[in-house]
């Protein structure tokens, strides 16, 4: 079965931090995305995309700065694949955030850390050793 997920977005209100947090944490570079025209205000709509291949199944995603929209509010959750969690979760403090369970065992699933981020949005870490 193919994975219906492709994208997701991590709602931001200050993009600056929330970029250095993902980026020192995860060891990625986030690209500046170009909005649609009608979104084009930068003090309303500002994206930062998660490394991605345009027409793959691979999922990504954006931080999203958007007027109206608060973050925090933790009604999705995404987890982001590492080869040890431990790595990413010793970064989360230092980087702005805050780890709100140390690595453990998700049995024949591997491991995840579940932590929070400069925005106060709650995130996964997950690895299979």
């Amino acid at each position: 079965m193919k994975n219906p997920v492709n994208w997701f977005e991590i709602y931001v209100s200050d993009m600056d931090r929330a970029r250095k947090f993902y980026e020192q944490v995860l060891n990625i570079q986030l690209d500046k995305l170009e909005v649609p025209g009608e979104m084009d205000d930068v003090n309303s709509f500002q994206m930062m995309s998660f490394p991605m291949v345009q027409d793959k199944p691979d999922a990504s995603g954006a931080l999203v700065k958007a007027n109206g929209v608060e973050p925090g509010g933790n009604s999705v959750m995404v987890y982001f694949a590492c080869d040890d969690c431990s790595n990413e979760e010793n970064r989360v403090e230092e980087a702005g955030g805050k780890v709100l369970k140390s690595k453990f065992s998700i049995g024949e699933f591997g491991y995840v850390a579940m932590c929070m981020d400069s925005e106060g949005n709650t995130f996964g870490l997950h690895s299979n050793s």
